[in-house]
């Protein structure tokens, strides 16, 4: 019975794996019982590479190339059970191959608000989305801690576990960017480098290769885009506080006029910002008035303006939420009050 069994085997002489567009990582090549033939050949294509697993243990990796399967290139074998260079006949042994080529256009995103400390504002929350590519680098590692003794194993079995790395080292890569976080969503290379350099670790820790990450998008929660969109409008006039309450006033205006119409609170809300405007307009117009009649000689002092003391403390109000934003610092904010009490009558 054991002699026609034996007859009955196929020899195996050409080991060999042509790639499919299914996006497989590794394929075990169907042994079915049968056996390899001493001195059959193996071909190992680029972007490939091959795994003799023998009783349960590697024996050998390959990489690309043409290989004859003897004892002299399967050398461990030879120290395993039932081996020894003399030894000529067919042998049993599980192949594995596996794909190196890059698995690009691989997509990461948070499905939910990722929250991460910003030494500006605290805990913040973010939604983000990019892609990435990787290969496989090192099939023995990768073989032993993912695909093991599966028939095929392919991208879309690992996407959820390197979706779910990517996400997880985000705050990380914001932590060592050093990019502030209202200025994450325009320095999106500076952020994708830095999450590549802080993911590549846990990649290289089941025998992949991180070869790039990009960041696509970076969403800001609604009330910090507001501030960033201030701090835009600041930008447009150079920084100076005066202009910049200038440009506060003029963004007032049209919303003041709008809710002429409507309840006192609106009108009240938006009065908050105009009088900012007018007051800081005012002390404005005194500094250049100063100015043009100073000459060459020095000018006498202008009276202070007088202001009505509920639009001197709206005033104040209006500027102390801009510093509580980070748009005013503590001593401009100081400064500003104290200019604003003199005002008073």
């Amino acid at each position: 019975m054991a002699l026609m069994d034996f007859i009955k085997k196929q020899f195996i002489d050409i080991l060999e794996w042509t790639e499919g567009d299914d996006g497989t990582l590794a394929w075990r090549y169907p042994m079915a019982g049968n056996e390899i033939q001493y001195g059959g050949s193996l071909t190992v294509r680029e972007s490939q590479m091959a795994v003799f697993v023998n009783e349960g243990k590697v024996a050998d990796v390959f990489g690309p190339g043409m290989y004859k399967l003897t004892t002299q290139t399967l050398p461990v074998l030879t120290y395993l059970k039932n081996w020894d260079k003399l030894f000529q006949s067919p042998f049993k042994s599980d192949v594995y191959f596996f794909s190196t080529r890059q698995q690009v256009d691989q997509r990461w995103g948070t499905t939910q608000p990722v929250t991460i400390r910003d030494k500006d504002f605290g805990a913040v929350r973010l939604r983000a989305f990019g892609n990435y590519a990787y290969r496989v680098a090192d099939p023995k590692l990768f073989h032993t801690e993912i695909s093991g003794t599966r028939e095929r194993y392919t991208v879309g079995d690992l996407d959820g576990q390197l979706r779910a790395l990517m996400l997880q080292h985000i705050s990380d890569a914001v932590a060592s960017s050093g990019v502030p976080f209202l200025d994450l969503a325009a320095n999106q290379v500076e952020f994708a480098q830095q999450l590549a350099t802080v993911t590549a670790p846990a990649f290289e820790k089941i025998g992949l290769k991180l070869e790039g990450v990009t960041v696509q998008n970076v969403s800001l929660p609604e009330e910090l885009q507001k501030v960033l969109d201030q701090k835009i409008g600041m930008g447009m006039v150079g920084g100076d506080m005066g202009k910049f309450m200038q440009y506060q006033t003029a963004q007032a205006i049209p919303k003041f006029a709008e809710g002429g119409g409507q309840g006192g609170g609106g009108i009240a809300g938006d009065a908050m910002g105009l009088g900012a405007g007018v007051a800081l307009g005012q002390v404005l117009a005194q500094n250049l008035q100063q100015g043009l009649q100073g000459g060459g000689a020095a000018a006498a002092p202008a009276a202070p303006a007088a202001i009505a003391p509920d639009q001197v403390m709206a005033t104040i109000e209006k500027l102390a939420d801009l510093k509580a934003k980070g748009i005013l610092t503590d001593e401009e904010f100081a400064a500003k009050k104290a200019e604003l009490l003199k005002k008073l009558v």
